[in-house]
């Protein structure tokens, strides 16, 4: 029998689909067209004898053969990513530092840091997590080199990388949404989901106290897990075991915000590097979490 063997490529665009769910966006993320990642599933699904994934909907999931392979895909390519940084004399090192958010600390940057450390395994990352305003005195101070924040609006001296709603968020089986004044746990103050939140409400007439404050994303939804509060936070940084709002609830409609990627200039190659694979990380995998 003639041995198999599994090009690096292959089980790239596997992890990549897996992790996204969906064929389009993983074809963005690895750089090919749709129609070359699909071959490269069925020339997989050829060599190993396993169909990996089931149709839901509009996207895909692991088929339980699919989620036998994908620890094992993962372990591969970083052992090939080692193998090549090992005899690679060029490969880019330094440092980066960069600011973000308790919460997108928590829902956006494992996955771009894991995807950054595969291609870039050398350079040095430090990791600020603070309020957005804090990050912006930070970052005009030359004290980070890169800086993701909240924005209400697009600002001309930064990238926005991403936009999406803001929602009402509640623990499933309570309705403290009822309740008059409307008992909040929100961030802090000076946070903007804080501040629209007020306004939506005081716009609508509907009358509301501070029950919970916190500076971090857990501390918000420890405060919704006790049933006794609703809270506010982007669309796609909502656990999944909590309740999102809407108008049927009573509750009026909240902006969207965007995510700005601030970059200081001549930084050097690291922080150039970082700066794409943030902005490509940042593509339609993720534009689906705020539809």
């Amino acid at each position: 029998m003639a041995e198999r063997t599994l090009d690096p490529d292959l089980l790239r665009s596997f992890v990549a689909i897996a992790e996204t769910g969906s064929f389009t966006d993983a074809a963005a993320r690895v750089l090919r067209t749709q129609s070359a990642v699909s071959m490269q599933m069925k020339r997989l699904e050829e060599t190993l004898g396993r169909a990996f994934f089931v149709k839901v909907g509009r996207n895909v999931e692991l088929s339980l053969d699919g989620e036998m392979l994908l620890p094992q895909a993962r372990r591969l390519l970083q052992a090939h990513a080692d193998l090549v940084a090992l005899f690679d004399a060029d490969r880019l090192g330094g440092s980066v530092k960069i600011g973000a958010p308790d919460d997108y600390v928590t829902t956006f940057l494992p996955g771009i840091l894991t995807r950054f450390a595969q291609t870039h395994p050398m350079v040095e990352v430090e990791m600020i997590c603070e309020s957005s305003d804090r990050l912006v005195t930070l970052f005009d101070k030359g004290d980070i080199d890169l800086a993701l924040t909240t924005t209400h609006s697009i600002v001309p001296t930064a990238r926005e990388v991403h936009r999406e709603s803001v929602v009402w968020v509640a623990m499933p089986g309570h309705s403290p949404a009822t309740a008059r004044p409307l008992p909040l746990a929100l961030f802090h103050r000076g946070c903007c989901f804080r501040a629209a939140a007020l306004a939506a409400l005081a716009e609508a007439s509907i009358t509301a106290r501070i029950a919970y404050t916190s500076i971090s994303l857990a501390g918000v939804v420890a405060a919704i897990e006790t049933g006794s509060a609703i809270g506010v936070m982007m669309r796609s940084t909502v656990p999944s075991r909590l309740r999102i709002l809407t108008e049927a609830d009573g509750l009026p409609r909240l902006p969207e915000f965007g995510i700005a990627l601030l970059k200081h200039e001549r930084r050097g190659p690291a922080v150039e590097a970082m700066e794409r694979h943030i902005a490509a990380s940042f593509g339609p995998h993720l534009l689906r979490l705020a539809s």
